[in-house]
């Protein structure tokens, strides 16, 4: 789904949509990097000098209710924000916190999850851990 299907759906039902935020929307849309809220606000303010936290917060926060985007917490790193919300993997690199796509096939687990467990599982997250090659060549030097 492009920019502007996005903002429709959401102007149907009743976000008002400013430049700030469809900016903020076509950038997540546009990059693979996964970045945090502070990157968005780099990329943001330099075409909105004017533009708050705050505006990317929310926007955030009202694109990840909506189920437009993902945000991928990691205790104590900031989270990360993915413009692709379809179930997917990610491998992160445990030196410089890079966080990259892996497309597969999901595995189907979520039945005996449930079968297992009790719960009533509603979906599930898997992520690989390592170093990216880009810090794999810093530690060779």
């Amino acid at each position: 789904m492009d920019a502007i299907d996005i903002l429709r759906k959401l102007k149907n039902k009743g976000v008002r949509f400013t430049p700030q935020r469809q900016a903020i929307l076509e950038f997540l849309l546009s990059t693979k990097s996964h970045p945090t809220a502070e990157e968005i606000y780099q990329h943001v303010r330099a075409k909105f000098p004017g533009v708050s936290l705050g505006t990317i917060y929310n926007t955030l926060n009202m694109l990840k209710e909506h189920g437009h985007i993902l945000e991928l917490s990691y205790g104590d790193m900031s989270s990360r924000f993915d413009g692709n919300p379809d179930n997917h993997y990610h491998l992160v690199c445990s030196k410089c916190g890079k966080v990259v796509d892996f497309h597969r096939p999901l595995l189907d687990v979520n039945h005996e999850a449930e079968e297992m467990s009790g719960f009533r599982v509603l979906g599930h997250r898997m992520e690989f851990y390592g170093v990216c090659p880009e810090c794999r060549k810093d530690e060779m030097n």
